[in-house]
């Protein structure tokens, strides 16, 4: 029973530990958001996108409160967004955003990680050239005709629109977002996003296997460990 407890005890430990990063993230994410456009969500769109998908992630409003209480103040840290790309363990491209105050101790940690699973930090536009940046929406739904009238009707630019299994997933450009998930909406009130985010997506796939699997969980785990890490997008896929 001792191992068992020790073994629930560890585990609860690294799910607090996953959890206060979320809420990290969150909360830099929401002061930038407010600091720069407005504390108000009715007016900052972008804010109210941002606590939408925060209070999805199950992110207390105590969190929330604070960074726009933060923001109101106008004094705090200046968070910069910061995009690192490379090659990761096993070959894959890796893409790394970033929200930092620091960017030389954010690049000095990150290169250290890279250096320690043996993957090659590069050069801006190194790999980035093969990743789509796009806004994400994915609902249930078999209608796909409707949803591309609705878009192309609120002059979206739709970048790719598809159905399967029951969902339907839409892709287009960053600066549509809003315009998209507000056509969407009024399409279907009732629209329930399984997905709605901005990402970036790679144009192609590499296999990881073998030894190189756990040196890329390594790696991504070192990453994730980062506190001013938000995001990391790779085009591995894990075979074995």
């Amino acid at each position: 029973m001792g191992r068992a407890y020790q073994n629930r005890k560890e585990s609860m430990a690294k799910t607090a530990a996953a959890k206060t990063k979320v809420y990290s993230r969150y909360g830099r994410e929401i002061y930038m958001c407010a600091k720069n456009g407005g504390v108000d969500p009715s007016a900052n769109l972008s804010l109210r996108g941002l606590i939408d998908k925060a209070k999805k992630d199950q992110v207390p409003s105590h969190v929330i409160e604070k960074a726009i209480d933060k923001a109101k103040g106008g004094a705090g840290e200046d968070f910069q967004p910061a995009l690192y790309e490379g090659i990761g363990p096993g070959g894959c491209m890796v893409l790394i955003s970033a929200l930092t105050d620091n960017g030389n101790r954010t690049f000095g940690d990150i290169r250290g990680i890279f250096s320690k699973c043996k993957a090659k930090l590069g050069s801006q536009g190194s790999v980035s050239h093969m990743f789509d940046h796009r806004a994400m929406f994915v609902f249930a739904g078999d209608d796909e005709e409707a949803a591309l009238e609705a878009l192309m009707m609120a002059d979206v630019d739709v970048s790719d629109i598809d159905c399967e299994d029951g969902m339907i997933t839409v892709l287009v450009p960053p600066t549509d977002y809003f315009k998209a998930k507000t056509a969407l909406t009024e399409m279907n009130p009732e629209i329930d996003f399984e997905v709605e985010e901005i990402t970036y997506l790679p144009q192609t796939e590499h296999p990881v296997s073998g030894d190189d699997i756990a040196q890329f969980e390594r790696f991504a785990g070192l990453l994730n460990d980062l506190e001013d890490v938000a995001h990391i997008y790779h085009n591995g896929v894990f075979e074995g």
